[in-house]
């Protein structure tokens, strides 16, 4: 073999593991979650994510050359990556997480870059263009944006802490991106650092505290209890993963290694705890079991027409104890989850308990998959509720298994089906630029009025 020839099969091998190296990367970053539309083909892009200010959808990121990223040099990419910045020179939204990646290391970059030029086939199709309503269409306002919330990069490592540990920081904040859903926005939509991993509403679904408080987080949780969940999406007589949550475990922390997820869970035992003060116990520790069957089959006839708990006790016996039992205390090999000591019906959001009745479960892990249809009224649920029944529903399972107290509306309902809350920014951008125009339009008065009469003096 030429000396030439060796060389290349060394380039060959060398480009080969850092294209392996890239696509860890992008599993740990859940880079498909995203890029990829249901149905479509990976990384092609196309997938509505629905924003308080609109619906942004995602980029093709394939290597192709015409519809997607195969034009981009490495320099370029990482721009993209830590700047939101694209190869045209356009800003990017923040729904891509590029306030979080920004602390990738150069040697993670390089390696994401060989994976999506090498590693991913190419699809020459452009998805549908994001489109949002004036102010948001104008992306040069992320530039003042990025300079007010754009962090400066990657840190060193804490000297203080264990490797492990400053692992799982590095994943936390920058590849699995937690920050970008479990930590609140305020009204420019800009995380609040102070609140770091304290709970925050994204679309239809609430990211919880998951900060080492004992009963607002997770903080009675083990680390082997977190680094379970994260692998299977289930931690039975405590959570289990739906919604974004469960993309996430489906798509990225299942596909972990055990080390990399025992670091995440050892970073997350130590991040600084945030206290609600009405959290009088864990959201994990509500309920009992409670079964009105009896009632349903005779011995004690109530009235559904008439009693909103009969009515509730009719959804429920009719819909979810044929899975979650009648106590609802769930299967025996927890497959069917109990509704008592459950983060979802202890939560005093109701909006994960909304959003479960209304789209269902379906993940699926190296462990299996986890199903439980919707009831929605969407193409494959067996049973479509109105917003009403599903108040009523809701309220019957958090008064009987849950945190009982602030009901659930039929509005509240039909907020959660719509998306979720709306953010007032649109409208505050819109009344910003208009008390612009008006004083702009003043100052220009003033200045014609003085000028006249500048001129009459002379």
């Amino acid at each position: 073999m030429s000396v030439s020839s060796t060389a290349l099969a060394a380039d060959d091998d060398a480009q080969a593991a850092s294209v392996k190296r890239g696509a860890y990367i992008a599993t740990a970053s859940d880079c498909s979650a995203c890029h990829t539309a249901p149905s479509g083909k990976p990384f092609a892009g196309g997938l509505g994510i629905v924003s308080p200010v609109g619906t942004i959808y995602s980029t093709n990121i394939t290597p192709s050359a015409t519809a997607g990223i195969g034009q981009y040099t490495e320099e370029q990419f990482a721009r993209a990556l830590r700047a939101g910045v694209r190869a045209d020179g356009a800003n990017l939204y923040p729904a891509m997480p590029y306030t979080s990646y920004n602390v990738l290391t150069d040697a993670d970059i390089r390696d994401l870059y060989a994976y999506f030029q090498h590693g991913v086939a190419p699809v020459d199709t452009a998805p549908t263009p994001t489109a949002l309503p004036f102010p948001m269409n104008i992306r040069l306002s992320m530039m003042a944006w990025n300079l007010l919330f754009l962090g400066s990069g990657h840190s060193e490592a804490d000297a203080t802490q264990s490797a492990e540990w400053n692992r799982g920081k590095y994943l936390v904040d920058g590849a699995a991106h937690c920050s970008t859903c479990h930590t609140p926005r305020g009204f420019l939509m800009q995380e609040l650092s102070s609140h770091y991993l304290g709970g925050a509403q994204v679309g239809q679904w609430y990211a919880p505290n998951i900060t080492s408080d004992a009963n607002s987080g997770i903080g009675s949780w083990s680390k082997d209890e977190l680094a379970r969940y994260l692998a299977t999406g289930s931690l039975p007589g405590k959570a289990q993963a739906a919604g974004s949550m469960g993309e996430a475990v489906e798509h990225s922390f299942s596909q972990l290694t055990p080390d990399d997820i025992s670091a995440i869970s050892t970073y997350i035992k130590t991040v600084a705890p945030l206290h609600d003060t009405s959290d009088e116990q864990s959201r994990f520790g509500y309920g009992k079991p409670f079964s009105q069957l009896a009632s349903l089959r005779g011995a004690n006839p109530i009235r559904s027409d008439t009693d909103e708990q009969a009515s509730g006790a009719v959804l429920f016996y009719g819909n979810c104890a044929s899975c979650h039992q009648a106590s609802g205390q769930g299967s025996k090999d927890t497959y069917y989850p109990s509704l008592f000591h459950n983060s979802v019906t202890g939560s005093a959001n109701h909006s994960n308990l909304i959003a479960t009745i209304l789209n269902g479960v379906n993940r699926t892990t190296p462990k299996g998959q986890a199903f439980m249809p919707g009831f929605g009224g969407k193409a494959n649920d067996i049973n479509a509720l109105n917003d009403a029944q599903v108040a009523t529903l809701a309220n019957y399972v958090i008064d009987n298994y849950g945190r009982a107290g602030t009901p659930v509306s039929p509005a509240d309902v039909a907020q959660v089906r719509a998306g979720g809350p709306a953010s007032s920014l649109l409208l505050l951008a819109r009344i910003g630029i208009a008390v612009a125009v008006i004083v702009g339009l003043a100052i220009l008065l003033l200045l014609v009025v003085w000028r006249q009469r500048r001129a009459r003096v002379v």
